[in-house]
C-alpha cells in the first residue's frame, strides 16, 4: 500500500486531483486511516489510473468514465458508449472539415479580391414568426413600390412597424425567368389592433436550417446574391427545401443614406 503522496509520484497525478477523484467516486483509496485521515492506494490502482487516462484521451467525460469503470457494466454497455463517442467525434470532424472548407473558400475570395466586411454566408435556424403580409407578383424592382403600397394602406399602424425589418417572401413562377410570387410585410412582435382584409396574418413555421447571405444593397454582391448563395448550397452538399419560399430581410443602415443591410435566407436540407 502507498501513501497518497507516494502514489501521486508514481501515477504522475497531483494530490489535488487524487482527492477530487476520491470525492466524485472515480478512484477511491483502498484504505483510509480513520484516526489520521491518511489515504492509501494499492499498486493495481495504477492500472485504473492508466484506464482513466486512456478514456480521457478518447474524449470521455469524468461521469462517463465512472460508468465505464463500474464493476457491473456489461460488454454491451461499453460497446454502446464507444459507438456513441465514435459518432460524436465523427460529427466534430465533419464540423471542423466544414470550417476548413469555409476557410479555404474565404482565402480564395481574398485572393480574388471579392470579400467585403458585411458579405457572409452561414447556416442558422429561424424560430416561428408572426407575419403580416400583402401578396403580389412581379419583378424584383417592384419590391419598393409594393412596400410603399403596404405602408400607405396601413398608415396608422406603420409607426408600430417602423422599428421592424422589411421582409419579402418569394417563390419563382414556372416559365417566368424574372417574375416571382411575393409576400411583402413585417414580422410582428405584438398584435395590431386592426388591418384590412387584403392583408394576411399567419405564423411562418420554424426553419431548422437556413442558408443565409448578408451584404449591403450598394455592394456588387447585390446583383448576384441569390445565384451566389444557390451555388454555395450546391457546392456544400445541401439542397434547397422544396415548396418553401426564400426570404429577404431589409435593415436600414444609419451610417449610409438610402443603403440597406440585406439578408437572403433560403431553407435547405442535407443532400442524401
Amino acid at each position: 500500500m502507498f501513501k497518497i503522496s507516494v502514489f501521486s509520484r508514481l501515477s504522475k497525478v497531483s494530490l489535488k486531483t487524487l482527492r477530487y477523484y476520491d470525492q466524485i467516486g472515480l478512484l477511491k483509496p483502498r484504505k483510509v486511516d480513520h484516526e489520521t485521515g491518511y489515504r492509501y492506494y494499492s499498486a493495481d490502482q495504477l492500472l485504473e489510473i492508466n484506464r482513466i487516462f486512456i478514456y480521457k484521451e478518447l474524449g470521455f467525460t469524468l461521469p462517463q468514465i465512472i460508468h465505464l469503470l463500474h464493476e457491473d457494466i456489461t460488454f454491451k454497455d461499453i460497446q454502446g458508449m464507444f459507438k456513441l463517442k465514435k459518432s460524436e467525434i465523427q460529427r466534430m470532424i465533419d464540423m471542423e472539415q466544414s470550417k476548413l472548407a469555409r476557410i479555404e473558400e474565404r482565402m480564395q475570395l481574398l485572393d480574388e479580391g471579392q470579400v467585403e466586411t458585411l458579405q457572409e454566408i452561414r447556416i442558422k435556424a429561424e424560430d416561428a414568426q408572426q407575419f403580416l403580409s400583402l401578396k403580389a407578383h412581379g419583378r424584383e424592382e417592384d419590391i419598393p413600390d409594393l412596400f410603399r403600397t403596404f405602408n400607405h394602406i396601413l398608415l396608422k399602424e406603420t409607426r408600430q412597424l417602423a422599428q421592424s425589418p422589411q421582409v419579402v417572401l418569394w417563390q419563382e413562377i414556372e416559365d417566368q425567368e424574372d417574375e416571382f410570387e411575393f409576400e411583402v410585410g413585417y414580422f410582428l412582435s405584438r398584435e395590431l389592433p386592426s388591418y384590412p382584409d387584403t392583408f394576411q396574418l399567419r405564423t411562418l413555421p420554424p426553419e431548422p436550417m437556413m442558408a443565409t447571405m448578408t451584404y449591403r444593397s450598394d455592394s456588387h454582391f447585390a446583383r448576384t446574391a441569390c445565384v451566389d448563395l444557390a451555388k454555395w448550397i450546391e457546392k456544400n452538399n445541401y439542397q434547397i427545401k422544396e415548396n418553401e419560399p426564400g426570404r429577404e430581410i431589409y435593415l436600414p443602415l444609419s451610417t449610409s443614406q438610402g443603403t440597406q443591410l440585406m439578408e437572403i435566407q433560403i431553407p435547405i436540407i442535407e443532400r442524401n
